[in-house]
């Protein structure tokens, strides 16, 4: 092949448009990201306490807050959001407080949930259903 200015207009093309091309990963689901945060072990309920609200009005601010008195990290997952993992939280030994609040996004109507990993080493779970209205009238 001939190098022209024409051939290599259109080689650069090319190149610049298959570098703009998503990759082909996948994300991972949300039972993929309990299983490596808690390393396959069994998930209880106990010392750990979700507060989010039963209606948002707006799914892109929702307001959440996650506490526990034992815990070393807290998971929080929007199990309906295209990537589950909304945010982790570490507290060190002298953490005064071992609570967090943030506002999340939610795709839609579904259940959220906060997994704590103990100072023993033990994991618990706390879950909450939100309801995500459309314009704010409740439907």
């Amino acid at each position: 092949m001939e190098l022209t200015r024409r051939n290599a207009i259109v080689l650069g093309a090319s190149a610049l448009f298959v570098a703009g091309l998503p990759k082909q990963g996948r994300a991972a689901t949300s039972d993929e990201v309990i299983a490596a945060f808690t390393g396959g072990a069994e998930v209880g309920t106990g010392d750990i306490e979700l507060t989010a609200p039963e209606i948002a009005e707006n799914g892109n601010t929702v307001p959440i807050e996650v506490s526990s008195t034992a815990a070393t990290e807290i998971l929080v997952l929007a199990m309906g959001n295209p990537t589950p993992n909304v945010a982790t939280f570490k507290f060190g030994k002298l953490a005064a407080s071992r609570s967090a609040s943030t506002r999340i996004r939610l795709a839609g109507t579904q259940d959220v949930v906060a997994i704590a990993k103990l100072e023993d080493g033990s994991f618990v779970q706390a879950s909450s259903t939100v309801k995500v209205t459309i314009g704010g009238c409740g439907g």
